[in-house]
Order: structure tokens, then sequence, then C-alpha cells
């Protein structure tokens, strides 16, 4: 058993943690066999970890205690689940990353400020969503020119020519989603009269010219 592994060291502890539990109730091991129908050796050798413990033994002797399984296994808590990512500024872009694991869907938060309204369309592999969180947004899109307004949503190709920024003399703020190849987000919204204008193919992913490396 590789020694560094957790679960293995999880394991390790099982032992202990259950001669801990049946001596703060006072329970000896003729009693908790009796309960388990477990049998006093194969208890015993559970408690010294010569015996590999397994549900099989873990629930009947979680049931006679009374207590959570994962309390004799000591499973470890879940860590805070909030995602705490640093604002970059990429490109003249404020980013804030919302996703910390490689690979999959990528989120991000753009506040584009108001002197980056001239386009420059980029092109490259992959499939975006964008959400407008405040601002007049102005997407174009291959040889769409459309003005977005907050609370409204518009997924593409990025294969096709297309460029995000303000529409106004005030920034903006955007919420992006990335995906890699063949992968969408799929959203049921109010129609609009964008969705005519939106382009719906599937695309393929290298990096984000958007998100800071």
């Amino acid at each position: 058993m590789d020694e560094q592994s957790p679960i293995a060291a999880t394991l390790a502890q099982v032992g202990s943690r259950l001669r801990r539990i049946r001596a703060q109730r006072g329970v000896s091991l003729s009693a908790l066999a009796e309960a388990t129908g477990i049998s006093k050796s194969t208890l015993s050798r559970l408690e010294s970890g010569q015996r590999r413990p397994s549900l099989e033994l873990l629930l009947p002797i979680a049931q006679a205690h009374q207590v959570p399984l994962d309390e004799l296994i000591g499973a470890p808590e879940v860590g805070d689940p909030r995602v705490r990512c640093k604002p970059r500024v990429h490109r003249g872009r404020t980013v804030i990353p919302l996703s910390t694991q490689p690979g999959g869907l990528q989120a991000w938060k753009s506040i584009i400020p108001a002197e980056h309204n001239r386009p420059e369309p980029v092109t490259h592999e992959g499939h975006e969503w964008l959400y407008v969180l405040s601002g007049r947004v102005r997407l174009i899109l291959a040889d769409h020119d459309l003005i977005m307004e907050p609370g409204e949503a518009a997924e593409f190709d990025t294969r096709l020519p297309h460029w995000v920024g303000p529409a106004g003399e005030s920034p903006v703020e955007v919420l992006n989603l990335f995906g890699p190849q063949g992968e969408r987000v799929h959203v049921r919204a109010k129609p609009t009269r964008l969705r005519q204008d939106r382009e719906r193919v599937r695309g393929r992913r290298p990096d984000h010219p958007d998100l800071p490396a």
C-alpha cells in the first residue's frame, strides 16, 4: 500500500479510531461482536490495523455505535468551495478568473474600459458564450455589428472574426465562458432580436486571446 496516498493514510487510522470510539462508550469487544455479528478476533485485528477495513465491517460497527460512517473513517471535511482569484490586467482589460481547474469550460469576468472601443477582430478555435453585466456592449461577429444591453447573452464560434468592447463612452462588464473542443453552453432565454444574428456553430479550442497566461 502506498504510504503517501491520502486514502492509505486515512485507512491506516481507522483501527485506532475504532478502538477510541469503543472505549469512549465503554463497550467490550465481546459485546460489540454480539451486536454486530463480527467475530471478536476480527474486531481485534481491525482495531490493531492487521485487518483492512471494509464497508461490510464498518457499517454494522457504525450502526452498533450509532455514529455516522464518516466518523469511523475520519473522512476529510469539504474545503471552502469559493474561488479566490485576483484580478489581472490583460491587454488593457481587467480580467477576473472565476474558475481554477485547467481544461474544460473556463469562466471569467471582463471589465473593459471605455477607451477600448476601436474594433480589432480576432479569430481562434473555440466556442464562446458571453453575458452583459453592465454597460452597452458592441459585438462584432463576422458581418454582424450588434449592440447588446445588460441582461443579454450571445454565443458564437470563435473561428469567426469577432470583437467585444464598449458601445459608448462608459466601461462595460461582461461575463465570459469559453469552451474547449466540442463543448458549448446551452442557455434558455427569452427570444430577442439578437438571436437571429447569432452564430451557433460547434467550435474547437486553443488558448483564448482574452485570457491572461
